[in-house]
């Protein structure tokens, strides 16, 4: 495609940290707190979002999985999340034996509905999984009171909301845990790569045994963990991308508005923030009923339009559930994301705005 829908953005300053580990040959590190360039990432991104502690991991699913882990969720227990995310969310808690319970979403933006959440808690719910889907920010306060009521944690999937904010405060920091990606795709990489954020220090200590074989002193297992490290090569060009983070956001904030300017009398249903809200515009999603004409002819002209997500979870192969999920359905059929990443000119929005006019 020639206007791509999301790419990883970098340069010079990430290729020099690169070949300088390669030189120096510290390319990881098995210690309780990771190798030198972990450490320095995890103080800058905690710093970002303005949490207590950062845990760097080697992707979003291990951050969704470690979370889980470091709340002893297991065969027998079921996790709360919505059916129309990235499969990920999901894995994560098949992953550790529990099973996945698929609420449906809020035809607003497209995040978990709190009215379907509740009904779906049993007395074997152990947490709740939200999404903060393209960059929107689930139900904060309603999320908040069912966690309260039901006395059920909920981690955050953040993966694709890393610097979105309700009332100033970041995505991922409002309950026990947050889990962020840092794959090509995201509003920053590391190449590969994730990070799990909390305020707790106890969680923030299991954490950090269970990225690295469940160890503290090496050859000392305490709990149950695997290998989710982090290698310094990614971690450090993690620490170059979130320093060009807010140019980032800013940029993907000025697109979509010009964006919006110039479809804003189509027949879609656009993107908005709600009151309080500040999105990171990881993705620019309309909802539209011609929708597969509309992402055919784009494709066709060179325009990296995407649909996510054309099939939801809970109807892979895979999961194959009966499930009613009637919004989740819906949205399945009628989304459509738009390039507005920052390589994304002021020529090419006003060339996708031209070419929707004349599919439109």
């Amino acid at each position: 495609m020639k206007i791509a829908i999301n790419i990883p953005i970098v340069g010079k300053e990430e290729i020099d940290v690169v070949t300088s580990i390669l030189k120096n040959g510290a390319l990881t590190s098995a210690a309780n707190l990771g190798g030198k360039h972990v450490q320095e990432f995890e103080k800058s991104v905690a710093s970002f979002v303005k949490s207590k502690y950062a845990i760097a991991v080697n992707s979003g699913t291990a951050a969704l999985q470690a979370a889980l882990y470091a709340l002893d969720i297991k065969k027998g227990d079921e996790v709360l999340l919505p059916s129309f995310t990235f499969v990920a969310t999901a894995n994560a808690v098949v992953a550790t034996g529990a099973k996945p319970v698929f609420v449906d979403i809020l035809k607003e933006n497209y995040t978990i509905d709190p009215d379907d959440l509740i009904k779906k808690i049993t007395k074997r719910t152990r947490a709740i999984i939200p999404v903060h889907l393209y960059g929107n920010v689930a139900n904060i306060e309603r999320l908040s009171e069912i966690s309260k009521k039901h006395n059920i944690p909920i981690i955050e999937d953040s993966a694709q909301s890393l610097g979105s904010t309700y009332k100033g405060k970041h995505t991922g920091t409002f309950f026990e845990m947050g889990c962020y990606s840092m794959y090509p795709a995201k509003v920053m990489t590391a190449g590969e790569g994730g990070f799990v954020v909390t305020n707790n220090k106890n969680l923030r200590d299991k954490l950090l045994m269970i990225r690295n074989h469940g160890m503290v002193h090496g050859y000392d297992t305490r709990v149950f963990g695997l290998n989710l490290r982090l290698p310094e090569i990614n971690a450090a060009i993690a620490t170059v991308q979130i320093k060009k983070l807010p140019k980032f956001l800013k940029s993907r904030k000025n697109n979509s508005q010009r964006l919006t300017k110039l479809i804003s009398d189509l027949d879609l249903v656009l993107p908005k923030e709600r009151k309080n809200e500040n999105v990171n515009w990881y993705l620019y999603t309309i909802s539209t009923d011609k929708r597969d004409k509309l992402l055919k002819k784009l494709n066709d002209k060179g325009i990296g339009a995407a649909s996510y997500y054309p099939t939801p979870v809970h109807k892979t192969p895979f999961y194959k559930l009966k499930t009613k999920l009637p919004v989740t359905d819906w949205a399945a059929s009628h989304v459509l994301s738009l390039p507005i990443h920052p390589n994304v000119t002021q020529k090419n929005i006003e060339f996708i705005a031209k070419t929707m006019r004349e599919i439109l």
